[in-house]
């Protein structure tokens, strides 16, 4: 009965891993299984379940009768196992919510794992997607030498919920045109009559030219341009399922789509048709009397930590990163340098100190970002341009957020850390992506078996007021508020490239404020975790209110200049008393101007900062209070002459952004 959810997958996903499994058990291949379809769950459960991966994670689902019958019974019901892969699926590293990424979180587990073979199942519903169309490319990333392979298994059955796919309608001809030109060595799989032997066929094949492949570039020969294999499975949608319903065809239609008999529960003629599908399979002749395996079945079976399940790449194989000691970066007292250098300088040596653990994946912007440090000691690893490839590089360069994304999530739950850096206002491109993941990472957590893993690690750069050339457009730091409103259990480390501009415009304020208003006593916060912020007790970094009210005070007004949406910090700060509080932040006023415009349009300069504090010290400073409207003025009317300077000459100051002095 567990078959009947989505079947029209379940077959051809069950068909790819027994196949997998004779080859393990013949060769002792190390394998993942990466199942990109929707609702994939059912097939991946059943094999977990005869392997016994699943009883040994999860004990009540034995191998037996008793463990069967849970299985099935507690399937997509409260409690119960849902019908998409998630981290309480034992050997998945891939989410099977969101469709488009099953394709690069692949081609991540891979690097740098160079035993490591990945099955990727990829349906022709998410073939349609963006990021799956992207990802077929990252074959060009894939080093040999140093690298696993993945077999890209493309399952073609022909429709969606209701539509022809694209894939569905495009003949063996065509699609070999376009996976060659995209550098693959296409094979077709579509012998129905001799399934068995043409798959097996098939994957000898491919592992075949993948051993050919990593041998000629391990013994320092490498092809130039390797072809590698992938298969294109071609299999009626609802194979082996009814064949009508009411006079409808089923099979080979969109009606096998999900549950092909939907009143099975209450309708004698769908229920007998269950029955009789069901019995079709001939479950008298695979199980014994105690419901457990015949050992016929078992002989094919790989055992210990060769099964699929239990692959320790999946679940227990962190390794610690090693960094260097962060407080030789810093700068003295009086110096200045661009953080992004420094960042770069220090991330140099992170590769040095990682040559196989740490990789870079960026899209394609590391050294307008000023990262390209990193070139001192590693290269590009784009194995298709002559003046990258073999090189061993630790950095991944693809103008495609989503592949980089998907391949950072592959090499972060297989154990090794990675670090995206972005543009700002681009990392909203894979929001949704980063919202899976962290549901998956919840799920990880809440299980009794899988062991940590390492961050995904942002590096948002060119923010938004930063901005003089690209304008409006690249005006966007949503991407924080994203991150700031996922539940707190493992944790993203969000790196704000240029967050420093709020903070050097608060002490530039606190410099101003001592020249106009030397009766107000300033106290200047630099807050560097968001997480600090929210009420005690939900998330793990907030402070106690006492330790709150000993940085920000317990009475006195508090002005906030935020590098993200306001919105997003008073949400965090809601409970900690924000009717004494203001915030400032990025407010969608932008347009291709110079830094400081910037500021002053989204009211985050110096004199807005100081503006709100002579408001706020006004309430408790008498002494404030009867100077505060003339001063108010006069800073009012600075802002405007430094704007009235900046149209008429297209630049800011040259001492705009100069350590600001406190004489």
């Amino acid at each position: 009965m567990i078959l009947t959810l989505s079947f029209k997958l379940q077959n051809c996903l069950t068909l790819v891993y027994a196949h997998f499994n004779r080859i393990i058990k013949k060769t002792g291949l190390n394998a993942l299984y990466v199942v990109g379809p929707g609702h994939g769950a059912p097939a991946i459960l059943s094999c977990l379940w005869l392997e016994d991966s699943l009883g040994t994670f999860l004990p009540e689902y034995s191998r037996n009768y008793s463990g069967i019958q849970k299985l099935i019974t507690r399937f997509s019901v409260p409690g119960g196992f849902p019908s998409h892969i998630n981290a309480q699926t034992p050997g998945a590293i891939h989410e099977g919510g969101e469709l488009g990424y099953a394709l690069s979180v692949s081609f991540g587990a891979v690097m740098d794992n160079p035993d490591l073979v990945v099955a990727c199942v990829i349906g022709d519903g998410e073939a349609e997607t963006g990021p799956t169309a992207t990802a077929w490319h990252a074959i060009k990333y894939i080093d040999p030498a140093e690298s696993g392979a993945v077999i890209p298994i493309l399952h073609v059955n022909g429709f969606k919920i209701s539509e022809r796919t694209i894939f569905g309608v495009m003949d063996n001809k065509e699609i070999t045109a376009l996976f060659t030109g995209y550098g693959y060595h296409v094979r077709i799989v579509d012998n129905i009559a001799d399934i068995h032997n043409d798959l097996a066929a098939s994957l000898d094949w491919a592992l075949s030219q993948i051993k050919d492949i990593q041998q000629a570039a391990r013994s320092g020969q490498p092809i130039v341009k390797p072809r590698w294999p992938m298969i294109v499975l071609r299999t009626p949608k609802g194979w082996t399922g009814p064949k009508k319903l009411r006079g409808e065809f089923v099979e080979g239609s969109f009606r096998s789509h999900q549950v092909p008999l939907p009143e099975a529960k209450t309708d004698p003629e769908e229920l007998q048709m269950l029955q009789k599908w069901l019995e079709s399979y001939g479950p008298k002749e695979l199980f014994k009397r105690d419901g457990s395996p015949t050992d016929a079945i078992m002989k094919i079976v790989p055992e210990g930590d060769k099964r699929m399940g239990m692959r320790i790449e999946a679940h227990n194989s962190y390794q610690p990163l090693h960094t260097p000691n962060w407080r030789r970066f810093a700068l003295k007292p009086g110096e200045e340098a661009s953080c992004m250098k420094v960042i770069g300088q220090f991330l140099k040596e992170v590769v040095v100190e990682n040559p196989k653990t740490f990789r870079i994946f960026s899209p394609d912007e590391l050294v307008s970002n000023k990262l390209d440090a990193v070139f001192d000691v590693t290269g590009r690893n784009f194995q298709w341009d002559v003046a990258s490839r073999g090189q061993g590089g630790r950095v991944i360069e693809i103008l495609s957020e989503h592949t980089c994304q998907g391949m950072l999530q592959g090499y972060t739950l297989t154990g090794r850390t990675g670090l995206f850096p972005s543009y700002e206002a681009f990392l909203g491109i894979i929001h949704t992506m980063m919202v899976q993941y962290s549901k998956f990472c919840k799920m990880a957590e809440e299980t009794s078996w899988r062991h940590p893993c390492g961050s995904l690690n942002y590096l948002e750069t060119s923010t938004w007021t930063r901005q003089e050339h690209n304008g409006f457009s690249h005006q966007n730091p949503s991407f924080i508020g994203a991150v700031l409103n996922l539940k707190a259990k493992r944790e993203f480390s969000v790196i704000v490239g240029i967050g420093v501009a709020m903070t050097f415009e608060v002490i530039a304020a606190a410099a101003l404020l001592r020249k106009v208003m030397p009766a107000l006593r300033v106290r200047v916060v630099n807050v560097t975790d968001l997480m600090i912020l929210s009420p005690f007790g939900r998330h793990p970094h907030a402070l106690t209110q006492d330790a709150f009210d000993s940085l920000f005070t317990a009475d006195r007004h508090v002005h906030f200049n935020y590098h993200g949406y306001p919105i997003e910090l008073r949400g965090l700060l809601g409970g900690r008393g924000t009717e004494r509080i203001s915030i400032e932040g990025y407010s969608e006023e932008g347009t291709t101007t110079s830094p400081f415009d910037m500021m002053l349009a989204n009211h985050t300069s110096r004199y807005d900062v100081a503006i709100a504090a002579i408001r706020g010290g006004g309430h408790f400073n008498k002494r404030v209070a009867v100077d505060a409207h003339e001063v108010v003025s006069h800073i009012k009317h600075m802002a405007q002459k430094e704007r009235e300077y900046i149209y008429k000459h297209g630049k800011d100051h040259d001492d705009t952004f100069a350590v600001p002095k406190f004489d």
